[in-house]
């Protein structure tokens, strides 16, 4: 996954990268040249690069907020992570991470009383499986998921995690989650349609109702 972020009022001409999430995670940093390797003090992985003074190379001096890095500047960035002495090397990442799901399968937490695990398919090669605290849960249902690598409209960002012991791979929205004007007050997650499981449905058609 490769999040980036751009905000030259507010930090000047640099160009945040996050490759994986920093919660909870103790980090150090290493600046050579204009670009800052921040990586996990205990796997020593890469977590995130910040890059100084690149803006106009990559053609995004007037942008604001998170970007959309095609492969040409993810080439631009790599040569700079390489020209400062780094290993690493980045990859674009402009899959859809807001996707309509088929809800398949749905069982209860063993460790919860309100949250579900479901096995939810969203077009890719099996389903995913995603944890959902949401009352109005249900299988069968046409819904919308953020995969890890979304950025919610609150700025909030999306990765793998788990949820009391499971794994969970993205969040099935609620309307209010996805900044719909007058959504609902009442908790629960948005419902696109009901279905039945099994039911082989057109996703690209199906997401045309979202987007």
């Amino acid at each position: 996954m490769l999040l980036s972020f751009y905000n030259p009022d507010v930090l000047g001409d640099i160009l945040i990268v996050e490759l994986a999430d920093d919660t909870n995670v103790e980090q150090s940093f290493e600046k050579k040249g204009n670009v800052v390797k921040i990586y996990n003090n205990e796997t020593n992985d890469a977590i995130g690069f910040n890059f100084f003074g690149l803006g106009k190379s990559l053609g995004i001096e007037k942008e604001n907020g998170q970007l959309s890095l095609d492969q040409k500047q993810v080439d631009t960035l790599n040569s700079a992570i390489k020209d400062a002495g780094f290993s690493e090397s980045l990859e674009v990442d402009n899959a859809p991470k807001f996707v309509v799901g088929h809800v398949e399968e749905m069982v209860k937490h063993p460790d919860s009383d309100h949250l579900h695990i479901t096995q939810t398919d969203v077009g890719l090669d099996k389903p995913v499986q995603i944890v959902c605290g949401a009352p109005n849960i249900d299988q069968g249902q046409l819904v919308v998921v953020a995969l890890p690598g979304a950025v919610m409209p609150t700025g909030m960002e999306i990765w793998p995690g788990e949820l009391r012991g499971v794994d969970s791979y993205g969040m099935i929205c609620s309307a209010k989650e996805l900044g719909i004007p007058n959504a609902p007050k009442q908790r629960g997650i948005l419902v696109l349609e009901n279905g039945t499981a099994g039911d082989g449905f057109d996703f690209a058609a199906a997401e045309k109702m979202f987007n």
